[in-house]
């Protein structure tokens, strides 16, 4: 389970979020929904510990990795794959080389057979020896994924990241998202401005707004919410 507990963070004396109390159901599809600037990815950072809190607590599984701006635990410690929006895979490495490269960091053994392990469980063994440039829209998505998941993560952090994508190739790797948690023994945890992916695809959904949660629950929960905002922003 991931915890926030009393956060308050800013950014230039603006005040993304106060008094934020978060939790995240270990092994379920979490989606954090809203706006832009409501502060989904500042919580996807605290998380990760690429930022800090200037208040507040984080933990992880019940121990505490943050605390008031003082690191109990590292982000490389806390065993975190993270998606970004742009991707951000190497263009002058091949698929094969993008998503061994963290194994190799770590001097795993069996590279090899856990790369094509990797490759083979999302269709992309004929594209190992290609560049980036080279691959569709939703190939790099998948590419990037895979870089994250070789690594075994207990938590994978998304954020946003088909917003570039079209209807179709969004609906394609929604259904690989959503069997992630069926295959891997992870947390995930899903942002986006598009309640229809997050509908699809989410265990719980918490939605957001400057800063605050104004509801939080199952897709159910949330199609039948009353409260106002929430009415409001799914009407788009």
């Amino acid at each position: 389970m991931i915890k926030l507990k009393e956060i308050y963070h800013s950014y230039a004396d603006k005040s993304v979020l106060n008094d934020l109390n978060l939790r995240i159901k270990a092994n379920q599809l979490t989606s954090l929904l809203g706006s832009s600037g409501c502060g989904k990815t500042t919580i996807l950072r605290l998380i990760s510990g690429l930022e800090n809190p200037q208040k507040g607590e984080v933990a992880i599984d019940d121990k505490i990795v943050t605390l008031n701006r003082q690191v109990f635990v590292p982000t490389y410690k806390r065993n975190i794959g993270f998606i970004f929006q742009d991707l951000a895979l190497w263009p002058h490495f091949t698929v094969y080389k993008n998503i061994a490269f963290g194994l190799k960091e770590r001097k795993e053994e069996n590279i090899n057979d856990t790369v094509f392990k990797m490759l083979k469980f999302f269709s992309l063994e004929s594209e190992a020896d290609k560049y980036p440039h080279q691959l569709s829209g939703g190939q790099k998505q998948l590419v990037a994924i895979s870089r994250s998941l070789v690594l075994k993560p207990k938590i994978l952090l998304m954020d946003e990241p088909l917003a570039n994508l079209d209807v179709k190739l969004k609906r394609k790797i929604l259904e690989h998202i959503k069997n992630l948690k069926q295959n891997f023994d992870i947390t995930l945890v899903y942002v986006t401005h598009d309640h229809r992916e997050a509908f699809a695809i989410a265990d719980q959904v918490i939605v957001l707004n400057e800063g605050r949660i104004e509801e939080f629950g199952t897709v159910e929960q949330i199609k039948k919410s009353e409260n106002k905002f929430v009415k409001y922003f799914l009407e788009y």
